[in-house]
Parts: C-alpha cells; structure tokens; sequence
C-alpha cells in the first residue's frame, strides 16, 4: 500500500535533517540535539536517530548555522504539506519567513499592522519608546498569511456581499486589507529555559497586541529531555502546542531507557494534549 502523503513528508524531513547535517554525530557519538553534559539527553537522541537514520559524524554545527538550516527545514516540511489541504482550509495561502518583503515580520499583516506606526512614533519620539518598549514588534521563524478574497470568489456559491454589508471585513480584498496572519511556527532546535521564555514572550506578545484573530502559535523542536519539553509544553494559554520532530520515536526511545519520572512527564503532556509529533502540525494548522 502506497505512503500516506504526511508520512511521506515526514520521512522527507528527517532526511533533509541527516543530510544536512542537522541531525548529527560527533567523533564521541553525540547527537547534535543533545545535551553532552546530561545523560539521559544523550542517550534518549541516540535512540531516537537509529530510528531516524543514519547521521553524518561531524563536528556540531555553529549555533547560528544549525538555528538556520532548522528553521529551512521546517519551513520546506509546512511549504510541502500544509497547502495540499487546501479543500480543508480554501484560501491563497503563502508559508513564509521574515525576509525581504515580510522582513518587519508581523508588522506587515491585517492584526498587527497598527505596530508598524507604533514603532514609527517611537523613532519620532524617543521617550514613548522608553516609556512601552519596542519587545512586541517580533518576526517568527515561520509565518502563514492568507491572501484576502475578491468579491468574485466571495460570491461565487450565490451574492454573499454588495456594497451594502461587509464594508470592514479583513476577508474582503476591496476593503483594502493586508495579508492575515494565519500561523505563526516558532523553531527551537533544542529547549532550554532562557529559549522558552522567549516563545512565551512572543505568544503572549501576539495574543496581547492583535487586532483582531489571534494567529495559530506553535513551537518545532527536536529536544530530547522531556522535562525540557515540559518547560514550553506544560500550561495553557500562550502556545496552541508544541511539536516534536520526532515524537513516536521519542515516546519509543522513553519508554525503553527513560526515568520513570521521564515517563510519567511525557504521557501528561501528550495525553493532556500539549505536545504532538511534526505530522500533525499540518492538520492543526487547517482547522
């Protein structure tokens, strides 16, 4: 029986992962994702990488370099899937990153664009910028923006609207909208508590600063250590959930050579429905 289209791309991506030397291990037999100082970090990723693949032995890659290509990877795996679900959630849809034309991040689309002339009247004037700080003003890793709609598509099951109703409406591409910000992904390649505490700060900054919907927010990482998980997963309110990359594997690898405390961890953010494998994120994003 032929692959399921998301178990394809799955597969893709922790390829692209070994292949590019994300995912890799050192002369010591390190994971790239592990904590060579924590035991058990060690271990739970050597698990998880024999059922990923065979990695590259490589020195790790520089911080910045591995956040990147991280970052590339996710991106490619949300570009290759998340548009086939387009008779889930109908729309023009553009998965994208912070660069060149978006590269003021949020400050370009309809719920955040107010922030754009915020900041312009915080270089005017440098005392309001003391005053209310600039830290709201964030470019996720990853951003989904849909496209508002013309009138034709609007009506095209029977005249929906007219010149007479809907006159504000963010949908409608002659009310002169800008792009919605459908999803924001945050990639994390591993979870430690200073990286945590950014993307609750950059959750709550999007829940707080909107003007109108708020975006899907999500964490990608490929931490080992249920624990660490624990630190972003656990709690509600800031994050709709946070992925793994390999969330199978890991759950595999825990129940084999895990802590019964790493166990017990792991189930209640699973069964408490906080974390997910990266299949899933797809999905979540078409509801």
């Amino acid at each position: 029986m032929k692959d399921a289209f998301i178990h394809t791309a799955r597969k893709a991506f922790h390829q692209a992962l070994i292949t590019d030397g994300i995912i890799s291990v050192d002369v010591d037999d390190v994971a790239s994702n592990a904590d060579k100082d924590n035991p058990d970090s060690k271990a739970i990723s050597a698990h998880i990488l024999k059922a990923m693949g065979r990695p590259l032995i490589q020195k790790k890659l520089s911080g910045q370099s591995l956040g990147s290509k991280f970052e590339k990877a996710c991106l490619v795996f949300v570009e290759t899937t998340f548009p086939k679900l387009g008779h889930l959630r109908p729309g023009t849809w553009l998965v994208t990153h912070p660069r060149g034309k978006f590269k003021n991040g949020i400050a370009v689309t309809e719920q955040y664009a107010h922030l754009a002339d915020l900041t312009e009247a915080c270089l005017q004037l440098p005392q309001l910028a003391a005053m209310i700080g600039q830290d709201y003003l964030i470019s996720p890793d990853i951003m989904i923006l849909r496209d508002p709609e013309e009138d034709d598509v609007i009506n095209s099951k029977g005249i929906m609207v007219d010149d007479s109703v809907a006159r504000l409406a963010s949908l409608r591409k002659r009310n002169g909208g800008k792009a919605i910000f459908h999803a924001s992904i945050s990639c994390k390649f591993t979870m430690r508590s200073d990286r945590a505490q950014n993307s609750r700060s950059e959750a709550l900054n999007l829940i707080r600063n909107r003007k109108g919907r708020v975006p899907h927010v999500a964490v990608v990482t490929a931490e080992p250590l249920p624990s660490r998980l624990a630190s972003l997963a656990l709690g509600t309110g800031d994050l709709d959930f946070v992925y793994h990359i390999a969330l199978p594997e890991l759950r595999a690898a825990v129940d084999a050579i895990g802590s019964a405390d790493s166990k017990e961890c792991l189930n209640i953010m699973v069964d408490g429905k906080r974390l997910r494998d990266i299949s899933d994120l797809p999905l979540d994003l078409a509801v």
